[in-house]
């Protein structure tokens, strides 16, 4: 009869354990998901630099575990944990505290004079401590509940910023995240004070708080992706919109004039370059070619591009004096960009007079292959950048053309592409490259070489293209006798 009784007892107590430990058995399970799946998603956006999920899924996730351990259910499923069990559960007990109070930091800031960063380092050190002598001991309860010392620390932290004026940083739905943090502040101090036993209290209400912190947080970073996801869409539709832009300022064709034969290469490095080329046919047989490399890469560098594009058209009148072509782009840059720099040349080929004349701003310098010689001759007489200085002077320089010759006007992307051990195409691997290439059509020949850049080297894995590219060839055709 006593052992009947006494079966009966132990059921319904087993029965009462169950149902009370049921609700934790479900917070457990859901806040050990929600700490994996943060930090997964955070290893997944690591680049956007945002540590927050990273610091609430290294708390939420071991929490949730053993929170789950510590259940009845587990147990009966699992059996109790023996041996080591007791010191891992203090050790996680102990880690998890930091990144929570990382996740605190990063919502509230350093605190006055750092004295948030000083509480992590202090407590940092109070836990490889307090566990070491757990471990000499083999004690696992040597020392109080993990935290006990920051319900009383993190208020007085938060009163003397607020006494010495400190300003946490701004951060978006700080009322919905201030009310998830109260919440499990609150429901923290109350278990920690419970588990010291001053006061009939049942320390079995920091689950629910956390619970409510991850309601909070879930709310503020879905509104947060959804923002993040509308600028990228707004960002994505106006850089198609710049990169329509700036295609329709470009030439769609090479000019037909005289004996030039043209072939252009424009690459590029994002949607979007400071890299520009024109051309301006001053009257047949006499062609003006401006390439310019605005400093910088995307959508600054193209606007400034685009202002080259204005300037170009502008002093059309003056195409046939490079010098004063130059001059005047420099002149726009100045008054118009002030801050903003750009190498630039204008070449003039007269197929008339069979001479070439440039003027260059900083520019790389023009490369004239002389087909009947094989040789290269190297122009690079050379003036200041475009926008440094108004009123600038530039001089030009004539050349003489002859049939067969090959101009190359580029920009640096070109020479400057860098394989994977850090060697430059250069001017050196560009001139045997013309050299070992003459003999390919124009076409071809800008093809290939635009390849050989983009697969520097051919037998190694190279770096990503790390500078806009263009490079525009000319190969000379048969001209007129000139007259005396």
């Amino acid at each position: 009869m006593i052992n009947a009784l006494l079966l009966a007892v132990s059921d319904e107590q087993l029965r009462s354990n169950l149902r009370g430990d049921l609700p934790l058995v479900i917070l457990g399970s859901i806040i050990a998901a929600i700490g994996v799946a943060a930090v997964v998603l955070y290893l997944a956006r690591w680049q956007s630099g945002e540590r927050v999920l990273l610091w609430f899924g290294l708390f939420a996730g071991p929490y949730g575990v053993l929170l789950l351990t510590n259940t009845t259910p587990f147990q009966m499923a699992f059996g109790e944990p023996e041996g080591v069990w007791p010191f891992v559960n203090k050790l996680v007990g102990l880690a998890t505290l930091v990144p929570a109070l990382l996740l605190f930091e990063d919502f509230y800031g350093k605190g006055w004079r750092s004295s948030v960063r000083w509480l992590i380092r202090a407590y940092v050190l109070f836990a490889a401590i307090a566990f070491t002598a757990i471990v000499i001991q083999r004690r696992p309860n040597l020392v109080p509940t993990a935290g006990i010392g920051t319900v009383f620390l993190l208020p007085a932290i938060l009163l003397l910023g607020r006494l010495m004026g400190y300003k946490r940083p701004h951060v978006q739905d700080q009322g919905v995240l201030s009310v998830g943090l109260l919440a499990l502040f609150l429901t923290f101090a109350h278990d920690r004070i419970a588990s010291t036993r001053l006061f009939n209290w049942h320390a079995d209400t920091e689950p629910y708080g956390l619970f409510v912190l991850i309601c909070c947080l879930g709310y503020a970073a879905t509104r947060r992706v959804l923002a993040n996801e509308r600028l990228l869409v707004s960002m994505g539709e106006e850089m198609r919109a710049a990169t329509r832009i700036q295609n329709s300022i470009l030439p769609r064709t090479s000019p037909e004039t005289g004996s030039f034969k043209l072939a252009v290469r424009y690459a590029p490095m994002t949607a979007v370059a400071g890299d520009f080329y024109d051309f301006l046919v001053i009257r047949p047989g006499c062609l003006g070619i401006v390439v310019a490399d605005v400093t910088g890469h995307g959508v600054p560098a193209a606007l400034v591009a685009s202002m080259v594009k204005v300037a170009v058209s502008a002093h059309s009148d003056v195409g046939a004096e490079p010098g004063k072509v130059i001059a005047g782009l420099n002149s726009t840059l100045c008054r118009q960009a002030q801050g903003q720099y750009a190498s630039a040349v204008y070449v003039l080929l007269d197929q008339a007079r069979r001479m070439g004349c440039y003027s260059a701003a900083g520019h790389p310098p023009l490369l004239l292959w002389h087909r009947a010689t094989r040789t290269l001759l190297e122009l690079n007489e050379n003036g200041l950048l475009l926008g440094v200085r108004p009123g600038e002077e530039y001089p030009q320089t004539e050349f003489t053309l002859e049939a067969g010759d090959r101009l190359l006007v580029y920009t640096d992307g070109l020479v400057e592409a860098v394989n994977a051990p850090g060697e430059a195409f250069g001017e050196a691997h560009l001139g045997d490259f013309i050299a070992t290439h003459q003999d390919l059509p124009v076409e071809q020949f800008a093809e290939c070489l635009l390849d050989k850049v983009r697969g520097w080297p051919e037998n190694g894995s190279a770096r990503a293209q790390a500078d806009d590219i263009t490079v525009v060839v000319i190969d000379i055709g048969n001209m007129p006798e000139q007259t005396s």
